[in-house]
């Protein structure tokens, strides 16, 4: 194998393999909570949609229908606002195919007389053997298959998301993450996803149903994941390999 080819490989695999040195003897790192679209949408609000006073509202008034008023609608609605995910999945899928298939078929054809003509091969042929059933063809088929699929998954999470954009129809895109760190071991939550203001509840919380376009990932990173997660060059060879 050529030298440049040789250097090309081990670079890709040193490379790949760069996200596991990272925390080699050490606990793995948070996300920086400073970077990213829900800070910037914490930091950077959205322009007022109306100013102090109108509207017809009383800002003198103790019943006014601010957000801050004891009668208030405190729930999340513009850009950089918190609510609250719920995650309750309980999924059972079960199916089950049977699939049975048979075939039989038989052919003959015999040329006992055809002007004389088996009479005389059947003379200069071996004993036992004759043109009496000239051709005879059997065959038989049978095939049978069966199949099942069987799931159940179950989660249940809380996170808090933020508002990152109010689409020009009124919809929220929200995206939401959360880290646990247990000694060595990372766990991440993330939730991404568009809502409807009205299906916001009282509580400020949304279920996971409700959210468009749902992207909810449930996962860590650590010592104990490397450990679960084939080689690369394992990956690899699995993928090219043929047989």
């Amino acid at each position: 194998m050529p030298k440049p080819l040789i250097a090309l490989v081990a670079a890709v695999l040193l490379f790949s393999g760069c996200s596991r040195f990272g925390h080699i003897g050490r606990e793995p790192k948070f996300t920086p909570v400073t970077a990213g679209a829900q800070h910037d949408a914490m930091v950077y609000a959205s322009l007022p949609r109306s100013l102090p006073g109108e509207n017809g509202i009383n800002r003198a008034s103790l019943w006014d229908g601010g957000r801050q008023s004891l009668l208030g609608d405190r729930r999340a609605m513009n850009r950089g606002d918190i609510l609250t995910v719920v995650i309750e999945i309980d999924d059972k899928a079960e199916i089950s195919n049977t699939t049975a298939r048979s075939r039989s078929g038989s052919e003959s054809l015999g040329i006992p007389d055809l002007f004389g003509v088996p009479e005389r091969v059947n003379q200069s042929i071996t004993d036992g053997a004759s043109l009496d059933s000239a051709v005879a063809l059997d065959s038989a088929s049978q095939s049978r298959g069966d199949g099942s699929v069987k799931r159940n998954e179950k989660l249940t999470l809380r996170v808090a998301a933020t508002i990152t954009e109010v689409l020009p129809n009124g919809v929220l895109a929200i995206q939401g993450s959360q880290e646990v760190r247990v000694n060595f071991e990372l766990r991440e939550l993330l939730v991404t996803g568009f809502v409807r203001p009205a299906d916001i509840s009282r509580q400020n919380e949304i279920t996971y149903d409700k959210i468009a376009s749902a992207r909810i990932s449930y996962g860590g990173r650590g010592q104990i994941s490397d450990m679960q997660q084939p080689r690369i060059g394992q990956q690899v060879l699995d993928a090219i390999l043929p047989f």
